[in-house]
This record gives C-alpha cells, structure tokens and sequence, in this order.
C-alpha cells in the first residue's frame, strides 16, 4: 500500500508490548520530533550539540507540483505538503522514541470498559496564529472534515464515528469508535491536522497552532517562520523552506550542488556516490522501506493461490536486495510488516524454487506459460529497479511480465490499487492501521481485494483485547493466513536515506514519514 504521509517508531523486537510503525493509510503520516541517533555512528545530522538559533532550513522532500494540495484533510499525496502541514498544524498525539503514543495536543486519553469511547484531555494553552484558543470544537470540527473526505484519504479515520462523538466542554472530546479499538490513541497519530471549526477554505494561509508558520506559499515551494507564540518547546531555526522534488536523484544533487540543505529519501546509489563526500552526511532510518509486489485477489490470474505462491517462489530475494538496496537492507518473507512487534519470526523463510514455481503454474493451467503486467514508476528510489529484476526472474517460471514504468504524477492516483500487478511502497506502517485501510473486506482501500472473514474476526477480537501481549499474539496469528494466501511478495526491507549538508543538526531518523516533523532540527556554525 502507498503510504503517503504517514509513520512511527521502529519497535525493538524484543520489547513484546511496544507498538510502533505508522498511522492511518496512504496519508500514513508522522511522528516525534526527536530522533534517536543515526544509524551512522559518525553522522551528526542526529546527533547531539548544544543547539543553536537562527537560519535557513531548505529541505528538498518528495513531491510533485502537479499534485500539490493545501488541504491538510484531504489525499495528501505529497510528502512536501505533509511536511508543510506538520510545521503548520498540530496533531492530536504523536508516536514517542520507544513506539509508544506520547501527548501533543490531547495530554491525555482514557476509554471506557466496552473500548469503544475514549476521552481525551486537550491542553488549555494551544492558540491558533490569529491568537483564538484551540477548543474541542475545532478539533471535532477538524475530524469529522477528514472522515467526511475518506474517498480522498484512504478513510483514514474509517473506524471512528465522528457522529456520535461529542466536545462536552472547551477541552474535552469523546471519540465514538465503530468497534471496539484499544489502539485508538495510536490510530490518531500524525493524521489529525486541526484547522478552526468552519474552515473550508484553504487557497491561502489558514491559522495553525503549529510551530511555524506559512510565510508563502507555491505548489514547489512553501516558505515558513517560526510561530513564537506556539505552546511547545521553542523552535530553533528562523524559517524552513519546503521545496516540491519529485526525481530522488535530483533531490539528492541539490545537497551536493549546495542548493538545498537535506534531500529526504534519496537512493543507495545517491549514497554511494556522494555520501562519503566532506560536503554531505547521510541520516539511515533502519529497514523501514518497503516495495512490495502486489497481486489482486480480485483479478486474473492472481485469483489463483497457486499463481499467487508461484510468484513469491520465483523471487530472487536477496538478488533483489542486493540490487536495488546495494547493501542498505535485508531479505524479506511476504510479511508487509516485518518490523511490528505482532509479526510472527518463526514462519519458514519463502527460497526461491524454480521447479515448484513452474508446477504450480502448470496445476493452475498455465502450462504454456502467462503474461502479465507489471506497473512500477520511479516515485522513490528503486521502484522501478527492483521491477525490471523481477520481470527477469518471473521469466525463469514461464512468466512474461511486461514492465510499464507508469509517471511519478499519477502513479498513487491511477495505479495503486487499481491495477492488477504493480509495485507498492510502504514507509513504516503498523499492522493494525494496514489492516484498517487495506486488508479488511470493507477497507476503504482494498489494495490486493483480500477478503476473509476468519482474518477479519481476528482483528476484531485482537481490537478488543486490552492486554497488549495478548493482542499480539492475535494479530500475529492472522498474519500467517496472510502469509500463506495473501496477495504480496515482499522480498526485501531498506534503509531509508536522507543526505544532508554538514551543518545540520537535530534530524529526525525513525521510520516513514516520522521525520516530517523538524521542528527540533538546527543549524551549526
């Protein structure tokens, strides 16, 4: 699944109650602003210093004009307007260093016994830019918008109802939930942009009680300067500008050119390259890049599981890994998870077999072979790599698959989950908000039409399970229904990568799109 702005995280696999990854879907959007250190010991983007004030942040982010959208409720298909909206607006909850909800917004939460209300405490000193108070109102307001535009948003709020929710005083809301949810605080990480009650206009500025705020404006390049009256810890740099990039190869010259100061999601080859240079330094977020295969249950030939298990033999993981990752990941097993603290780790790792491959085919009535179409496009850095390989080892089984690199502008728009065989992309989802937009039968998006009432009644008795270790457990188990019959190869997990100029501090490195959130970041002398 397209993960638009969206992430958290990453769970340490041995701490078995942590909950990590991302938040609602497509739109998965951000986290702390704090990150951990980087994965290069002797990178200081992340690292510590005594910070300084002052300066110019020009970070190049994913994006494409073509595409730009100053709706904070809506698709949210730019990442370079998610960032905008991130230093703009603030959000309800965030997800903390160790995978857990910490407070933003809302300073506390508490459900009730049947889980399916929670009362969040909202902090009484958050004023909008214009100097009018946060209220309750404007944060119901804000989430019965994004609910009402779920056709645009994945319906990232889906499992809310935001009918039977109430604001009973200036600082309280009562979040009604369609099922029970004892995930709910995380479930509105990074996805809940409050905006005034009544705003329906956004062509120009529209207040935020953010860290920043928008000084100009364009669909490449936003211009923000620090909110003084925000209620949080006081930003460093004077102004961020926030410019539209959509090719990764250019967002990563315009570091080494001295043109922009960080290019966010940049390639392993980028990295190779200039990486290693006295003019750059390179922020690793560990195993959080996902390109994932994705075959529709709904649609010839993959309505056949034995078409679908041919296709997850014929894959040469680690050639893949190897090849789009150079060196910056690991070899995956067809869980779009891996890094969730309820993915099983003892299910047999899928090897390649030629042999099984061709039989399965052959069982499946495709003995003279099968020719398929495989979508992919250059949105992040090996997409479409990583397709072209495939193809090859698809044609080892008797499989033609045909390579349509699809443009970067349209792509999330025309291809994801619409077309039967393309390359996804994930950024650091958690399973619960996958299953939410993606896996179950009623899922708002739908992306491999896998539908299963024995997976859906698992996510509904894990949703209802206050215990964390137990719920777990049970989503664990309906992963491996997943893992058997599903509709995804996912061969590999990668770094993600961000170059940045030598003098920038305080970069956040959890996974997706949790390094949105810079409003810690600075610059050294």
């Amino acid at each position: 699944m397209h993960q638009h702005p969206s992430s958290r995280v990453r769970p340490s696999r041995s701490r078995g109650s942590a909950l990590a990854a991302l938040t609602a879907a497509g739109a998965l959007l951000l986290g702390a602003c704090s990150g951990t250190p980087a994965a290069d010991a002797d990178a200081p983007a992340a690292g510590t210093g005594t910070p300084v004030d002052g300066g110019t942040l020009r970070y190049a982010v994913a994006g494409s004009p073509a595409t730009a959208s100053d709706d904070p409720h809506g698709g949210l298909g730019n990442e370079s307007d998610v960032m905008r909206f991130a230093l703009t607006y603030d959000v309800l909850t965030v997800p903390g260093e160790d995978g857990r909800t910490r407070p933003r917004l809302a300073t506390s939460w508490k459900p009730n016994d049947a889980m399916n209300r929670w009362t969040l405490t909202l902090r009484d000193d958050a004023r909008f830019t214009d100097g009018a108070p946060v209220r309750a109102a404007d944060v119901l307001y804000s989430l019965r918008r994004i609910a009402g535009k779920a056709a645009e948003n994945y319906g990232r709020l889906a499992d809310f109802d935001l009918r039977k929710s109430t604001a009973p005083d200036e600082h309280t809301v009562v979040l009604a939930t369609r099922a029970p949810m004892a995930d709910a605080p995380r479930a509105l990480e990074s996805v809940t942009f409050v905006v005034p009650e009544g705003t329906e206009d956004f062509s120009r500025p529209v207040p935020g009680s953010g860290p920043y705020r928008v000084e100009r404006t364009s669909a490449q390049t936003t211009v923000l300067t620090r909110n003084d009256t925000w209620w949080g810890e006081r930003p460093h740099l004077d102004r961020i500008e926030v410019q539209a990039v959509a090719d990764p190869q250019a967002r990563a010259s315009a570091v080494a050119s001295g043109q922009a100061d960080v290019a966010g999601s940049v390639s392993p080859a980028a990295v190779k390259s200039t990486g290693s240079s006295a003019k750059t330094q390179v922020v690793r977020r560990d195993g959080v890049t996902e390109y994932p295969f994705v075959m529709r249950l709904d649609t010839e030939p993959f309505d056949d599981p034995g078409v679908r298990e041919a296709f997850r033999l014929a894959a040469d993981r680690k050639a893949l890994v190897d090849t789009v990752f150079l060196g910056y990941g690991e070899v995956a097993n067809d869980l779009p998870t891996p890094y969730d603290p309820s993915a099983p780790d003892d299910l047999p790792q899928r090897t390649r077999d030629v042999e099984k491959a061709r039989r399965l085919l052959e069982e499946a009535g495709h003995a003279d072979g099968l020719s398929v179409t495989l979508h992919t496009t250059t949105s992040y850095p090996g997409m479409d790599t990583a397709a072209t390989l495939y193809a090859q080892q698809l044609a080892d089984i008797g499989v033609d698959a045909e390579v349509k690199v699809e443009p970067a502008d349209t792509y999330w728009t025309a291809v994801y989950a619409k077309k039967a065989f393309y390359t996804g992309y994930y950024g650091g989802i958690s399973f619960p908000d996958l299953v939410r937009v993606g896996l179950l039968a009623d899922a708002p998006t739908n992306e491999t039409a896998w539908r299963s009432k024995t997976f859906d009644d698992g996510f509904a008795r894990a949703m209802a399970t206050a215990n964390e270790a137990r719920r777990e457990e049970l989503l664990s188990g309906i992963q491996r229904e997943l893992w058997k019959d599903g509709g995804y190869v996912v061969w590999g997990t990668g770094d993600g990568l961000d170059l940045a100029a030598p003098g920038v501090r305080g970069l956040p490195d959890g996974p997706g799109f949790q390094r949105m959130f810079i409003d810690q970041v600075w610059m050294a002398e």
